[in-house]
């Protein structure tokens, strides 16, 4: 799918990361982007979105961690198929093991580059794996 066609939904509670985010998924290409800062919150809005294509989800979050978000994210009958990737300033090689064994679809380390970003979500896009941690 093309960055245009996409429905992105961004879940981070640090608010220069999420402008960050959204800007850089608007520079990609995406139209449709959707943010909360709550783990708990954006769990409610991907579940009353029509639809959700991607959700880059951010693993240290205050009263959750994306981990126990993304297995509500799997438990739901309309989201469980949902592209869903870690998006996290822990990136040594344990916290990609846990990404991939706790079921992300992939792993974007922080802070976000605007060299490689868009190729990142782009390859997300068309179905790729993207699991980079630097």
């Amino acid at each position: 799918m093309r960055p245009e066609e996409a429905y992105v939904l961004v879940i981070e509670d640090d608010l220069d990361n999420l402008l960050v985010a959204t800007d850089l998924l608007q520079l990609t290409g995406v139209k449709h982007i959707n943010a909360q800062a709550s783990g708990w919150q954006g769990l409610k809005l991907a579940e009353s979105l029509p639809r959700v294509d991607l959700i880059l989800l951010d693993i240290q979050l205050p009263h959750e961690d994306g981990y126990a978000i993304l297995d509500h994210i799997r438990a739901h009958p309309k989201l469980k198929e949902t592209r869903v990737v870690a998006v996290t300033a822990n990136v040594l090689p344990q916290d990609e093991a846990r990404a991939r064994a706790s079921g992300f679809d992939g792993f974007i380390g922080k802070p976000l580059f605007f060299d490689r970003f868009p190729q990142q979500i782009t390859a997300l896009l068309e179905g790729e794996e993207v699991w980079m941690p630097r």
